[in-house]
């Protein structure tokens, strides 16, 4: 995989970085694949004017549901004037980020990885179960994950989404049972 560029080129020949052009971009790519029922889970600009975008849905993604949504894709960004070479529509994969306040309230219960931009307890990163935030989550909701110490003893660490420099599931692999 290719080293990811944030200098984008979209809407002709135009570069920005992190401005309105680029909010404008993601917020097509976000309608159109609610249209479809599909999550926009994140979104990349590589070199050679590769998109890559990165789908999820409740009962999971399948190749058919890449193929529907990169169709889809197409035709928008040419209709919207968004200048790309090639596209990508994949599944988030089992590792799949978290990045909205929505990913963290439908993951409780599951192992996950935390980054934090700033050390916690003398450490930045965590593994552990993310806890039930509550009925209202929103970017200042306080998230919890219980993880174990180096003395293997639980603890609780709370955070909330502004602390976070990543989050990423833990994939949950079972090759001795017939479940697929």
């Amino acid at each position: 995989m290719g080293r990811s560029v944030r200098t984008l080129m979209l809407f002709g020949n135009a570069y920005t970085r992190g401005g309105f052009r680029v909010q404008a971009a993601q917020s097509v790519i976000e309608t159109a694949l609610l249209g479809l029922g599909y999550e926009l889970v994140d979104h990349e600009w590589s070199t050679g004017g590769l998109l890559r975008v990165f789908i999820d849905a409740p009962t999971g993604i399948t190749i058919e549901d890449c193929e529907r949504a990169s169709h889809q894709l197409s035709h928008v960004l040419t209709v919207e004037n968004v200048a790309y070479e090639r596209l990508e529509v994949s599944s988030p994969g089992l590792d799949r980020p978290l990045k909205k306040p929505a990913d963290f309230a439908r993951f409780a219960g599951q192992k996950i990885l935390v980054k934090l931009r700033v050390p916690m307890a003398g450490r930045k990163q965590f593994e552990g179960v993310l806890q039930p935030a509550g009925n209202t989550v929103g970017p200042d909701t306080r998230f919890g994950l219980v993880f174990e110490d180096k003395n293997a003893v639980e603890k609780l660490l709370e955070f909330t989404l502004s602390e976070v420099d990543k989050a990423r599931l833990v994939p949950q692999l079972d090759f001795r049972s017939n479940k697929r």
